[in-house]
């Protein structure tokens, strides 16, 4: 397998895993409509192409006699999910819908998902395994939960064979490609921006039950994620039918912990605000990913401290850059 097509290439955890891809001798064909992702982020001949049209993501992957498909293309962001469901939708829903049907007739097999924690909703136990229950309490949550099961049924009938990643909180970055959103929700990159432009850090909710009363994630570098799809490759080479893993550290930080780590990278204090817990948000979410280490091989390399220095360091250069145009 060696031409494979990345939707939402131009995003920036797609983005990492087509350059981390290339770095191991694929060839990478980028598609995204760019409603979300950066342009720079994209080679010059990459397709500016929306899943939802069928017709054109079956020439596509005719075109370049794709292998196998890299899927990343979804609006993300819990908050607007809540406010905005049919968004997501129409989007994560109907976009996925539409790139199953485009692969069937295009007689592409091989699928690569880009699901997430929010599957599980409020965990009834920590860490969490594939074997947990499936709750989400958002719609974005719900729309990768609806792929997922789309996915197992377009596997059973076309005999697709799939690989679905539920990531945890992908931080850090890969050979200049990074995290840059407008607006941007992310915790690590925020608390940067809010130093950068000398305004409020804000903390949403100090009343979780939780030791600090603040959230706890589970963030696994970016790097380590784009290992995770190319073992994950390698394992629909073996036609595998579908294989669900967690990909997260194992272990879990704080809002208040990873603003105290951040500040040692900061170049001055950051003025907190608290703010009421946004919607849909789950306490506690952390991962067990023994299943990927068992089956793929697969161990996160970088920690914590790792994906907050390289993200102010891409977010540093990303301002200086734009302040000298």
């Amino acid at each position: 397998m060696k031409n494979v097509l990345v939707t939402g290439g131009a995003g920036y955890i797609g983005s990492v895993v087509a350059r981390y891809l290339e770095d191991k001798g694929y060839n990478p064909i980028y598609c995204d409509n760019l409603s979300t992702g950066n342009i720079w982020a994209v080679p010059d001949h990459f397709y500016r192409e929306d899943i939802k049209n069928t017709p054109r993501i079956v020439e596509i992957l005719q075109k370049h006699d794709i292998d196998g498909v890299l899927h990343f293309a979804a609006y993300s962001q819990v908050g607007e999910s809540v406010s905005n469901p049919g968004k997501y939708y129409s989007n994560n829903v109907g976009g996925t819908l539409s790139l199953l049907n485009a692969m069937t007739e295009a007689g592409c097999s091989k699928l690569v998902f880009s699901s997430t924690a929010a599957v599980y909703g409020n965990p009834l136990h920590i860490p969490i395994t594939e074997e947990h229950p499936l709750q989400p309490v958002n719609p974005y949550g719900k729309s990768k939960y609806f792929v997922e099961e789309m996915i197992r049924d377009y596997a059973d009938t076309f005999n697709i064979s799939a690989v679905i990643f539920r990531y945890f909180n992908a931080a850090g970055t890969y050979k200049e490609r990074g995290e840059w959103h407008d607006p941007e929700t992310h915790l690590i990159p925020n608390i940067y921006r809010a130093c950068q432009n000398d305004k409020p850090f804000y903390l949403f909710g100090t009343d979780y039950e939780t030791h600090d009363g603040t959230c706890i994630r589970d963030f696994i570098n970016v790097e380590d994620l784009a290992s995770a799809h190319y073992l994950g490759l390698q394992q629909l080479s073996q036609e595998t039918g579908v294989e669900i893993f967690n990909l997260g550290t194992g272990k879990g930080n704080s809002v208040k912990e990873v603003v105290e780590e951040a500040k040692r990278f900061l170049p001055h204090p950051i003025k907190i605000k608290v703010k009421p817990p946004r919607s849909g948000d789950p306490p506690i979410l952390v991962a067990d990913y023994s299943r990927a280490k068992k089956l793929l091989g697969w161990t996160p390399q970088k920690n914590l401290t790792d994906s907050i220095r390289e993200c102010f360091e891409y977010l540093g250069k990303r301002f200086a850059h734009l302040s000298s145009r």
